[in-house]
């Protein structure tokens, strides 16, 4: 590195915004650098964080991917579409496979499968799983959904708890608006996936989606509950992030990926992560497309940031 200058640029393009915005004595670099490491963490409570550093073109693309700190705010961002949140997920895992940081990108790819279910229900609940919205017919006459203690459903205690409380959370203030995302959203994402897909004794609580589209919703959800079997995500129990101490290895990493591609192919849906897509673990997005019924791509909202840090630098 010839001067301060191109290192610092360097670091932008690595997007190591921590250290960047540690070393740089200019305020507006280090508000953008707070800001892209705000996004490469998936601190989702904080991309709505309002600042002049960053144009307003990359601060919207970012409120997409928030989510809402209370019942009734506006917009609702991640809660309206997750396919901006998995868009992101997607450049994240990219980022830290190519940084070889494979600790927090086993976690990014964890992230996903917890709410990979409600991804499959976006189009037809018409939103991302707002508890604000939620169907009439969830509870319906005959539904279980959100009942504590029926021995019928199929649901575990956490899941009849986490059910029972969705469908009045929006009622609460914002500190139990919060404290119920910190801990059972990603519960009920996985409940009602069981609901429509693996349950023993269906209720009335799917009654409200048409019996075609249900079907189809039926392998879609099935194929995201089998996701948060696969090796790949089973591997985040031998990171640090997860209940041990190893570090999987890049080649760990893709032979875990190989063996998930070939679990998931015995579905039509699942077949999708087959696909070479150029992506790092070729075929996750084309797979996450699939389950989706929707395209989901990764999105250019880091490469912006890293782009805008270093028009910053060089000014």
């Amino acid at each position: 590195m010839e001067t301060t200058r191109d290192l610092f640029v360097a670091l932008a393009r690595r997007y190591a915004f921590a250290d960047l915005g540690a070393l740089t004595p200019d305020p507006r670099i280090a508000e953008a650098c707070e800001f892209g490491q705000r996004l490469l963490s998936l601190d989702a409570e904080d991309f709505a964080v309002d600042t002049k550093a960053v144009p307003a073109g990359l601060r919207r693309q970012a409120r997409a991917c928030h989510m809402p700190q209370t019942p009734r705010e506006q917009p609702r961002g991640a809660l309206e579409s997750l396919r901006p949140p998995f868009g992101l997920l997607l450049e994240v895992i990219a980022i830290r496979w190519h940084r070889r940081e494979l600790s927090p990108m086993i976690a990014a790819v964890h992230i996903a499968s917890e709410y990979l279910p409600l991804l499959a229900f976006e189009p037809h609940l018409g939103h991302a799983g707002d508890p604000a919205r939620w169907p009439e017919g969830l509870s319906a006459v005959g539904s279980r959904f959100g009942v504590i203690g029926d021995r019928e459903c199929d649901h575990t205690k956490s899941e009849q708890s986490a059910t029972n409380r969705t469908l009045r959370v929006a009622a609460e203030p914002a500190e139990g608006w919060r404290a119920y995302f910190d801990r059972q959203h990603s519960q009920v994402a996985g409940a009602l996936a069981v609901c429509v897909s693996t349950c023993r004794n269906p209720c009335t609580a799917m009654d409200w989606i048409a019996p075609e589209e249900r079907a189809d919703l039926q392998v879609r959800a099935r194929t995201a509950l089998a996701f948060a079997e696969t090796p790949l995500v089973r591997l985040r129990h031998a990171a640090p992030v997860g209940h041990g101490f190893g570090v999987p290895s890049a080649e760990e990493v893709l032979d875990a990926w190989e063996r998930s591609r070939n679990t998931l192919g015995k579905s039509p849906v699942g077949a999708a992560a087959s696909r070479d897509d150029g992506f790092p673990l070729p075929g996750l997005p084309s797979f996450f497309a699939a389950v989706a019924a929707a395209p989901i791509e990764p999105s250019t909202l880091l490469k912006g940031v890293s782009e805008h840090v270093s028009a910053l630098i060089t000014a």
